[in-house]
C-alpha cells in the first residue's frame, strides 16, 4: 500500500520510537508565529484531501478542505451537539421548488459575499460551478471532480442565471432531496480559475489538458469563500489555512489564526503525535491508547452520528450473497458488543442503517442482533457447515475517512463469522483507491473478485443513507449502488420518497423504504461510528455535532 508521509511509514514500530519519529516528521515543518493561534490536526487520510473545490478522501475531505475553505448553496448546521444536524441556508438564503414543474428549483443568493480573491459570489459563479462537473463542453469541466460530486447529486442536470442573485437549477426528475445534496457542491472562484487558465502555456492546445493544468494550479492556490483561506500547500505533506476575517457570517468568523492539516493514516502514529505534543487534535485515536490519552489530560469527544460502518454486499451473478438466508446469517453472527469493547466502548450497535428512534427506521421484521445459533441454522438450511464453509471476499482499506479502525475491526468480524461457517478473505487496498472502486461497482475488474466492500457512509440525508444503495438509477457509475441491489418493491418505495415534498409524508415513505432494506439485508450492518477524536485541552469551544462533519470556524485555541 502506498504511503505518503514519514509518519505513515511507522506502522509496527514501538511506541517510544513512534513518538520520536512523529515529532521529527510533524514538528519539523510547522513554522508559525508565536503570537498566532495555531490548530494542528492529524487526519486519518493517507494524503491531503484535494483543495480545488471538490475534495477527495471521502467525507474527511469535505470536513477538512471543503467546509473550511468553501461555501455551498446549502450547508449543515453544525452548531448543536444535542440534536441531529439539519440543512440551513449557506450561499443561498432561500429556495423553493416550482409547484408546476418539480424538476425546477429557484435559489436566492446571499448578497455581498466575496471569494478570497475579492471577486463576487453571484449567479454566474453558481452556474460556472455546476458546469465544472456536469457540462463536458465548458472550459472548466474537470473529469477528476465529477466522480466525487455527481454521484452525490445524481439528478442535477443544469443551472441557469435568472439575475445576479437568483439561479434556477433543473433536475432530471422530481427530487425532494436536492437541497440536501447541494451541501456537497462547493463553490470555487471562476475569476481566480480563469487567471490560472490564462497562465497555461499556449503550446497546450487540448482543452481538457488546459483545464487540468488550470485546476492543478488552482489547487495549489485555492480561492473559495469559506471562513479559512489557503496559505500554504505541500503535496502529500500538509496544507495550512489562515482565518478569513472578512467572512460573511459573523458567527463563523474564525478566532483561530491558522489551521495545519497533516495526513497520518496509522492510528498508533496519530496517537503518538498527539501524546508528544506535535498535533493538537487527532481523528480516530488508537482504542487501546484511550486510557493513556485521558490520563495525560487530553479530551476525547464523541457523539452518536448517522454514520454506518458496513459490508455492502454484491448481488451480481454468482455472488455468494444472493441467498437472503446467508445475508441474514452474517448479520446475526457479528458479536457487536465484543467489537464495541475492542473499540474502547466508543461505537454504536446498529439495527439497520437508521437508529430505532429515528423517524426513518420503520418496522422491519428482521432484527439485526447477535444470535449465532440462529445464524448457524440459516447457514445449514442454505447448505453450509463447518466442513463446507462459504467463501466470501471483502475489499477493505487500512485507513481513511470514517473507516474507524478498519484492519482490527474487519479481523474481528472475520473471526466472529467463522463460527457461522463463513470463510472470509480480505483484499486490503489504499483508502482513496477503495473509494474510487466503490463507484465502479462489483462487476468491475477493480473489485478484484470481491463480493463485498467495506466503505463507511453517511446516513444524514435519505439519498446518502438509502437511495444511492437501492435504486437502479444509482447503479455504477452513476452512484454507489456497488452491489447492484434492487427490486420492484424497493424501486417503488424510492420513487415515492423522492417525489414526496411534504416533510412528514416523506418521513413515512422513507420509513417504509428502510423497513424493506433491513428485511432484504443488502448490508452486513456492523457499527455506527461515534466519531471519536482526541484533542489538547487548549482547543476550546468544540461542538461535536451529531453529524459526520465538525466546524473548525467556531473553535478557539488558548
Amino acid at each position: 500500500m502506498k504511503q505518503h508521509t514519514l509518519i505513515s511509514r511507522l506502522v509496527g514500530k514501538p511506541l517510544g520510537l513512534t513518538v520520536l519519529s512523529a515529532a521529527l516528521a510533524v514538528g519539523a515543518a510547522l513554522p508559525a508565529s508565536a503570537q498566532e493561534k495555531v490548530l494542528r490536526i492529524g487526519m486519518t487520510a493517507a494524503d491531503i484531501p484535494r483543495t480545488l473545490g471538490q475534495p477527495d478522501q471521502g467525507f474527511e475531505g469535505n470536513r477538512f478542505t471543503g467546509i473550511p475553505m468553501y461555501d455551498s448553496l446549502t450547508q449543515w448546521d453544525l452548531s448543536k451537539a444535542d440534536v441531529p444536524s439539519v440543512v440551513i441556508p449557506g450561499l443561498a438564503t432561500s429556495w423553493e421548488v416550482n409547484p408546476n414543474d418539480k424538476t425546477k428549483w429557484v435559489f436566492k443568493l446571499r448578497p455581498g459575499v466575496k471569494f478570497h480573491d475579492g471577486s463576487p459570489v453571484n449567479a454566474d459563479a453558481i452556474v460556472w460551478n455546476v458546469q465544472k462537473v456536469l457540462d463536458k463542453d465548458s472550459p472548466q469541466f474537470d473529469a477528476s471532480q465529477v466522480g466525487v460530486t455527481a454521484s452525490r447529486m445524481p439528478t442535477l442536470r443544469s443551472a441557469k442565471k435568472i439575475d445576479d442573485l437568483t439561479v434556477e437549477l433543473t433536475t432530471s426528475e422530481p427530487d425532494a432531496f436536492l437541497p440536501i445534496n447541494l451541501t456537497n457542491l462547493f463553490i470555487a472562484s471562476p475569476e481566480h480559475w480563469n487567471k490560472k487558465l490564462a497562465a497555461v502555456p499556449a503550446s497546450v492546445t487540448n482543452p481538457a489538458e488546459r483545464s487540468k493544468q488550470a485546476w492543478a494550479a488552482f489547487a495549489a492556490d485555492a480561492s473559495g469563500s469559506g471562513p479559512f483561506k489557503m496559505a500554504r500547500f505541500v503535496p502529500r505533506e500538509r496544507v495550512e489555512m489562515v482565518a478569513n476575517k472578512d467572512y460573511w457570517d459573523p458567527k463563523r468568523t474564525p478566532k483561530i489564526d491558522r489551521v495545519v492539516l497533516l495526513p497520518i493514516p496509522e492510528a498508533n502514529a496519530r496517537t503518538a503525535a498527539l501524546l508528544s505534543g506535535q498535533v493538537d487534535w487527532i481523528e480516530a485515536p488508537a482504542p487501546d491508547a484511550m486510557p493513556q490519552i485521558k490520563q495525560r489530560g487530553f479530551t476525547i469527544y464523541s457523539n452518536p452520528q448517522p454514520h454506518v460502518w458496513p459490508w455492502q454486499l454484491s448481488f451480481a451473478e454468482g455472488s455468494p450473497w444472493l441467498d437472503k438466508r446467508v445475508r441474514q446469517a452474517a448479520n446475526l453472527c457479528v458479536d457487536r458488543e465484543g467489537l464495541k469493547t475492542l473499540l474502547g466502548g466508543i461505537m454504536g450497535i446498529p439495527k439497520g442503517t437508521m437508529a430505532p428512534d429515528h423517524p426513518w427506521f420503520g418496522k422491519p421484521s428482521f432484527d439485526v442482533k447477535y444470535d449465532p445459533k440462529a445464524a448457524q441454522k440459516l447457514m445449514a438450511d442454505a447448505g453450509f457447515s463447518a466442513a463446507k464453509p462459504l467463501k466470501v471476499k471483502v475489499q477493505i482499506s487500512a485507513s481513511g475517512s470514517g473507516q474507524m479502525q478498519p484492519l482490527p475491526m474487519n479481523e474481528f468480524v472475520q473471526e466472529s463469522l467463522k463460527k457461522c461457517f463463513f470463510n472470509v478473505e480480505f483484499d486490503v487496498i489504499e483508502w482513496n483507491t477503495l473509494f474510487t472502486n466503490w463507484r465502479k461497482g462489483a462487476k468491475d475488474p477493480s473489485a478484484n473478485g470481491a463480493n463485498a466492500i467495506n466503505v463507511s457512509f453517511s446516513a444524514m440525508d435519505p439519498f446518502f443513507g438509502m437511495v444511492r444503495f437501492s435504486s437502479k438509477g444509482t447503479f455504477p457509475p452513476v452512484s454507489n449502488n456497488w452491489g447492484y441491489y434492487n427490486s420492484p418493491e424497493v424501486e417503488a418505495l424510492v420513487t415515492k420518497a423522492r417525489t414526496t415534498f411534504d416533510a412528514k409524508e416523506r418521513d413515512v415513505a422513507l420509513a417504509n423504504l428502510h423497513t424493506q432494506i433491513v428485511n432484504d439485508a443488502p448490508f452486513v450492518w456492523i457499527a455506527h461510528d461515534a466519531g471519536p477524536r482526541a484533542m489538547s485541552k487548549k482547543v476550546k469551544d468544540v461542538v461535536q455535532p451529531q453529524n459526520w462533519f465538525i466546524d473548525l470556524a467556531t473553535m478557539n485555541v488558548q
